[in-house]
């Protein structure tokens, strides 16, 4: 499993490596930033699961910095500063930050507020495991579409149905009456070749020369893999 990562931005290298120190010990990956401007650009490179923003930066302040990955990232930030009043707080949320923490603080107490804030985005991740990709391919679970080269693709329910059974079980064959007592149901009465009919739109739909699609195999059924 891949190290959750935070980009750490503060002016004081001292206070960058020990909240670094802090978070390597927790199992995070982390890198430091010591300037304002360095760390809206270190946002894209470095593609940090977490951002911790101090606020006063030299090149561009906190609240730049916020605006600026705000543009293009959802990213998870809390801001650290050693201002506590109101205003600073309800502005820095306004801007886009999800949490603000008070210099000076507990070890313990940042550590817990970065792994609240992350457990916040895990919804996000949970989305992405209705999501399969397959090369070109992308068929999301959870709002029935699909993704072709980057344009979507119209599947009535029984094509996507068919679709995503076959590409949720890679590289295993089913039969012509397996696939209909899976997609249609058992009481389904007609001819097996629906099966054939619909595998046929699919394909119109998607490249037969991609490494993946679905496959006949010895015409006794279809399989969705490699070729």
């Amino acid at each position: 499993m891949e190290k959750q990562k935070i980009l750490v931005v503060d002016d004081d290298k001292h206070i960058a490596e020990l909240i670094s120190l802090y978070m390597m010990k927790e199992g995070y990956e982390t890198q430091e930033i010591y300037d304002g401007k360095e760390a809206a650009a270190a946002v894209e490179d470095f593609q940090p699961d977490l951002i911790l923003l101090d606020l006063m930066l030299p090149e561009m302040d906190g609240y730049q910095v916020c605006t600026e990955v705000r543009k293009t990232s959802r990213v998870p930030i809390i801001m650290l500063t050693a201002k506590g009043e109101t205003f600073d707080k309800v502005l820095g949320l306004e801007l886009g930050a999800d949490d603000y923490i008070v210099k000076p603080f507990e070890p313990k107490e940042l550590v817990a507020r970065v792994k609240a804030v992350l457990r916040r985005y895990e919804p996000k991740q949970e989305e992405d495991k209705n999501i399969l990709k397959f090369g070109e391919l992308e068929i999301n679970l959870s709002n029935y579409s699909v993704l072709y080269h980057g344009k979507s693709l119209d599947f009535p329910p029984k094509e996507f149905e068919l679709l995503s059974f076959l590409a949720q079980h890679p590289n295993r064959v089913f039969t012509r009456e397996q696939l209909l007592d899976r997609i249609w149901g058992y009481e389904y009465v007609g001819d097996t070749r629906t099966v054939d009919v619909h595998v046929k739109r699919i394909r119109e739909k998607l490249n037969s020369e991609d490494e993946w699609g679905i496959r006949t195999v010895w015409s006794v059924g279809y399989k969705f893999g490699q070729k």
